[in-house]
């Protein structure tokens, strides 16, 4: 069975996309990835959506155009990967599409209130399938939060089926524009997990309001600074850190503003502002920190690392600094690519739904039962 996976996330910086070959349709069916392919958010685009995460004029339309503009990314992705099939198939387009069972797309979260009952990712499922001529799966996340659940994260259950060890306690962190952690028992047993706080998303903003670059590459410009204890500690007080879980965030709280703030009322009788580069150097260790804390609550052995954070060399050196005791890499030390693995979870979200299994785990989001996610858009006649 093969599925195309895409997801954007919130770094809102590309949208990545897998080909999937699962072995079989059983419930813990082994999944190979055949292709990857990534297009990067163009520059209009990326600011169109940031814009979106605020309230603001006419939102509607802008959501509109938005929402049609990525799928048109999205489309160019699963095309790209529908080529390196095709290649493989001598030149057979339709024998390529009818391979394809479905394509699981994520969409741009610009919203996410499960608190207030809704959560909004954006994407045009029947335009998707109508560029690509495949059956199309999009709004996972809003069967989970109808059923009193947090929408979010979806991943710990595709996590489960591909990184669970019969000898290490392992936890399993994506650090896009959100860390979100899974936390895997030995062998077994009830998968938990929960967004951590900010992963990318902090620095990437001060990465780009002081050097006008869309984020700090491999951690250089933090690797070069001072932690400021005084903002650390401001931050780490914020209230979400103290919440347990099931829990979820993203840019509705973590903003700017939010950091502007923190760095305000940690510098109390006009105190001397740390210099931007430690304030980069302080929000890293702000990442490290409070995903550390989740792995070593759970008693991790092992933390494994995927999305564009396993790229940053700084900040997975401080994790691993922190994490005294506790083995740190990336997923790519149990066999998959840190940047496929998030679009390989929406093929695997997109086949659960297909075959009518369910895609959410209540112990993870607070659902009150499975459900079965995401809704289907068929391919267009003449085309599949």
């Amino acid at each position: 069975m093969r599925f195309i996976g895409l997801m954007s996330g919130t770094s809102v910086d590309a949208v990545d996309g897998v080909l999937a070959e699962f072995e079989s349709d059983s419930p813990d069916a082994s999944v190979t990835t055949l292709a990857f392919a990534s297009r990067p958010m163009p520059d209009a685009l990326r600011r169109s959506l940031l814009d979106l995460q605020q309230p603001g004029p006419d939102e509607l339309s802008r959501a509109s155009l938005a929402s049609i503009a990525l799928t048109d990314l999205y489309a160019e992705v699963s095309l790209a990967l529908l080529s390196k099939l095709k290649a493989d198939q001598a030149g057979n387009e339709q024998a390529s599409l009818e391979q394809i069972v479905a394509i699981g797309a994520h969409g741009q979260t610009v919203r996410h209130r499960p608190e207030l009952g809704y959560t909004i990712q954006l994407i045009d499922g029947a335009r998707l399938a109508e560029l690509t001529g495949c059956p199309s799966v999009v709004d996972f996340r809003s069967g989970d939060v109808a059923a009193g659940g947090q929408g979010a994260p979806l991943v710990p259950a595709f996590h489960a089926l591909a990184f669970s060890s019969v000898d290490n306690r392992r936890a399993v962190v994506n650090i896009g524009g959100i860390a979100n952690v899974s936390l895997l028992p030995v062998g077994g047993g009830t998968v938990t997990g929960f967004d951590t706080g900010p992963g990318n998303l902090l620095m990437d903003a001060w990465c780009e309001r002081h050097l006008g670059k869309p984020f700090d590459r491999n951690g250089d410009w933090a690797a070069g600074g001072t932690i400021d204890r005084a903002l650390l500690d401001t931050m780490l007080a914020e209230p979400y850190f103290g919440l347990p879980a099931p829990k979820s965030t993203g840019r509705d709280l973590f903003t700017p503003a939010w950091l502007d703030h923190q760095l305000a009322i940690s510098r109390p009788n006009s105190a001397a502002q740390p210099t931007p580069r430690d304030v980069q150097t302080t929000l890293a260790e702000l990442t490290a920190l409070t995903i550390e804390r989740a792995c070593r609550d759970f008693g991790a052995s092992e933390i494994r690392v995927c999305g564009g954070g396993a790229l940053n060399a700084y900040l997975m050196r401080r994790l691993a600094q922190i994490a005294t005791s506790i083995d740190v890499g990336s997923t790519a030390a149990i066999g998959i690519d840190p940047l496929a693995v998030e679009a390989l979870a929406f093929a695997w979200l997109a086949r659960q739904r297909i075959l009518n299994r369910p895609g959410n785990l209540p112990a993870v989001t607070g659902a009150r039962g499975p459900r079965i996610l995401g809704a289907i858009y068929p391919a267009s006649p003449g085309k599949a």
